[in-house]
């Protein structure tokens, strides 16, 4: 185990006095200094972390601190804070400071959380592997020639090597989900509008989540519980009260679940064997134990990926169209007019993958194809959307590989953009219907590569689906 392996290890250290938050924060920053070369974090806030530390250590003798003493969280470069550089792993955004703080990063904050720094991630957040980043790829600390996952690599991976307790990604097709696979982590990506989105740059903002890695269910929870909820900045989020999730993690014991699994996602040729034999073994346990396991065929799983790119491209192509050199970041030295202008900074400032999918969602909002493929992806999401919550209202989970690979080595599908896609196969359901699912560990391949578990609950079913992986994970 971890020497920092959850906040309660940490909160009973710093109880007994064996550690304080400054120390903590230092343990921390030797680990990123350490292991620079996996290229995780854009922006370290070190001294600002220890004088945070030496404030927070103040308010836990004083017996003021928040439910977050102890707790140091990094944040993917898509999450704003004040006047802290904000890019997006992007040169269009060179030189940017966020003028505001994200709501789910203040609401860290007020519990006493310390932000320890910037992660990289894929440009925009587009991407599985982490390969996309203007800043250079992130390195798997279990592999270091393998790919961490994407768009949150560097996030899953600071919380893999123990550079922080606690990271904040973002999710828009598995991008929180995938990349736990892939380091052996916990993700969760919660029920779209359950946290806002304040604070967060759009990629696709109909799919896009914040969503947490993490090393325990218990911490998961946690943050969840204090992230979550109604934002005045957020017309979109969810106005329901928020759970107390970390105090509901034993109701995973006490009952016997419905259980679904996608019979599509087990007999596909893509799924690495291994993975297939470990998913299969999870299920035969929960039977063993006496719940009840059910085979299903989900027929739209093959058209759940060309409508995810296809919707979320359209709106990359509008949410992007702000950056062009005019306010901030990036412009062209290049320019002879104000055409050129935007031609020439959007061409240098954005990466391949980010300028191939603006022009497939320009391509697919244009006049004459709005109707063949956007307003028909929109049609097909509902229908996906409604298969979904009819089989999450027979069951209680839904169960499927995270991934239908083991992380794979850098450099191996940069060249082929369907083959990195196909990568997302198994996490855009979830995406698409906007309902929640989490990542959890579920053994090793025989190389010792992490393989990930898939649970689907139904919306808002998040203390369900946190107990229920207390309890397979235990």
């Amino acid at each position: 185990m971890e020497k920092y392996s959850s906040l309660e290890v940490i909160r009973t250290g710093l109880k007994q006095g064996e550690i304080t938050c400054l120390s903590l924060v230092n343990h921390y920053l030797d680990n990123i200094e350490k292991k620079s070369h996996l290229n995780v974090f854009l922006e370290v806030y070190a001294e600002e972390a220890r004088q945070r530390a030496e404030v927070i250590d103040a308010k836990l003798a004083d017996g003021s601190a928040g439910r977050l003493a102890g707790m140091i969280v990094g944040i993917k470069d898509v999450l704003c804070l004040k006047d802290h550089g904000l890019q997006g792993g992007s040169r269009i955004l060179d030189g940017f400071s966020s003028q505001f703080t994200g709501t789910a990063v203040q609401k860290l904050l007020d519990e006493d959380a310390i932000i320890i720094g910037r992660q990289n991630c894929d440009e925009f957040a587009m991407g599985s592997s982490n390969e996309n980043s203007a800043f250079g790829p992130v390195l798997n600390d279990i592999d270091n020639e393998r790919v961490p996952g994407g768009s949150s690599g560097g996030s899953a991976v600071a919380v893999q090597a123990d550079m922080c307790l606690i990271s904040l990604g973002s999710d828009t097709g598995g991008s929180v989900r995938q990349p736990a696979a892939f380091c052996g982590i916990i993700g969760l990506k919660p029920t779209y509008s359950r946290i806002s989105r304040h604070g967060l740059i759009a990629y696709g903002s109909s799919f896009d989540v914040i969503g947490v890695f993490s090393k325990t269910i218990e911490d998961n929870a946690l943050v969840l519980e204090i992230i979550a909820g109604a934002d005045d900045f957020d017309s979109t989020v969810s106005q329901k009260d928020v759970p107390a999730y970390s105090a509901e993690l034993s109701i995973g014991t006490q009952k016997k679940y419905k259980i679904a699994y996608l019979k599509e996602t087990l007999h596909t040729e893509g799924l690495d064997s291994e993975i297939k034999e470990r998913t299969l073994a999870t299920l035969k346990k929960l039977k063993d134990d006496g719940h009840e396991v059910e085979e299903v065929s989900f027929p739209l799983l093959d058209y759940v990926l060309p409508t995810y790119y296809i919707l979320t491209t359209a709106e990359a192509s509008s949410n992007l169209s702000r950056y062009d050199g005019v306010k901030y970041g990036y412009r062209s030295e290049n320019a002879e007019d104000l055409a050129s202008m935007y031609k020439k900074t959007r061409t240098e400032g954005f990466g391949k993958e980010v300028q191939r999918r603006i022009m497939l969602g320009t391509f697919v909002l244009s006049a004459s194809y709005y109707d063949a493929y956007y307003n028909k992806a929109q049609k097909v999401r509902r229908m996906i959307r409604d298969a979904t919550k009819s089989l999450l209202q027979k069951h209680d989970f839904i169960l499927l590989p995270t991934t239908p690979t083991a992380a794979f080595k850098i450099g191996e599908h940069s060249s082929h953009p369907l083959e990195m896609y196909l990568a997302d196969l198994f996490t855009v359901q979830s995406s698409v219907a906007g309902t929640p699912a989490i990542s959890i560990p579920n053994g090793n391949s025989r190389e010792g590569l992490p393989i990930g578990l898939q649970i689907m609950a139904d919306d808002f079913k998040e203390a369900e689906l946190f107990a229920f992986s207390k309890y397979l994970l235990n």
